[in-house]
């Protein structure tokens, strides 16, 4: 099969499954349009399990999306120092051992098609298998995750080993103490669970400064000082990846490196 032959096997299979979508007949010829309706119809797509020859045409078709899109070794990176890098880019295309996934108490992914959120980018190519996985999770688990709270699932189709999923505060009003605490909870819980599952490398996302509408300065500030004292105090020599998608968020995060590296010369 030719990528555009695979990609629309996938569009036929999915609309098959679902009764509702029988009256749809036409596949769009256009590529980007053909994207577009696959993304949306993985994005919808329910945790049930489908069968293997899926399986085998997404995981291929998935593959050589990411490729062509071009995916980022972590040895391409130069670190700010020691062990700490900031690198602006599609965190999908990040090749290290965890990827942090700014996930919602459901754990399920984003069910809105093409949402711009790292949550939908990060299930939309790492294949069904990763909704699957979550679901099975939370069944397990009974109840919403906490926020603050993680949780450590393979990536399938990702270029990275593993996803971190973490649910970060929402700021309704003004930002409180609580809000930040629990923030610096996601952060210290990312890494540390990474650290407990003997990994060397870490991709932290912009936690909660999308659509939770935490303050990108202050989020980053924390996500900074959260970071440095958990290494402090367990001498982790896990690789930190600040992952980084807005230019905004890269200018924060440059200046606050920046300056804690001047800091640590005086001292």
């Amino acid at each position: 099969m030719t990528n555009e032959e695979k990609r629309i096997f996938l569009i036929q299979e999915l609309l098959s499954e679902q009764p509702k979508y029988s009256g749809i007949s036409t596949i769009p010829t256009d590529t980007a349009e053909q994207k577009k309706m696959l993304r949306s119809l993985l994005n919808v797509r329910l945790p049930i399990t489908v069968n293997d020859e899926f399986l085998s045409v997404q995981d291929e078709y998935l593959k050589e999306e990411t490729a062509a899109r071009g995916i980022t070794e972590l040895n391409c990176l130069t670190p700010v120092r020691n062990d700490l890098y900031l690198w602006q880019g599609d965190i999908t295309l990040l090749a290290c051992d965890a990827i942090v996934n700014a996930a919602n108490s459901g754990m399920l992914g984003c069910f809105q098609p093409c949402h711009g959120c790292i949550d939908n980018a990060i299930h939309t190519y790492a294949g069904i298998q990763l909704r699957l996985a979550c679901a099975e999770l939370m069944r397990e688990q009974g109840y919403d995750e906490p926020t603050g709270n993680t949780k450590i699932t393979s990536a399938y189709n990702l270029p990275s080993k593993y996803v971190i999923h973490t649910v970060g505060p929402i700021v309704y009003d003004r930002l409180t103490e609580t809000e930040c605490d629990r923030l610096a909870s996601c952060y210290r819980s990312c890494i540390s669970l990474a650290d407990k599952n003997g990994l060397n490398s870490i991709a932290l996302c912009c936690i909660s400064t999308g659509v939770f509408r935490f303050p990108n300065d202050k989020a980053a500030e924390i996500a900074v000082k959260t970071i440095a004292k958990y290494k402090e105090e367990t001498n982790s020599k896990i690789k930190v990846i600040y992952n980084v998608f807005k230019n905004q968020d890269y200018e924060i995060y440059r200046k606050l490196l920046a300056e804690n590296r001047k800091a640590e010369n005086r001292t």
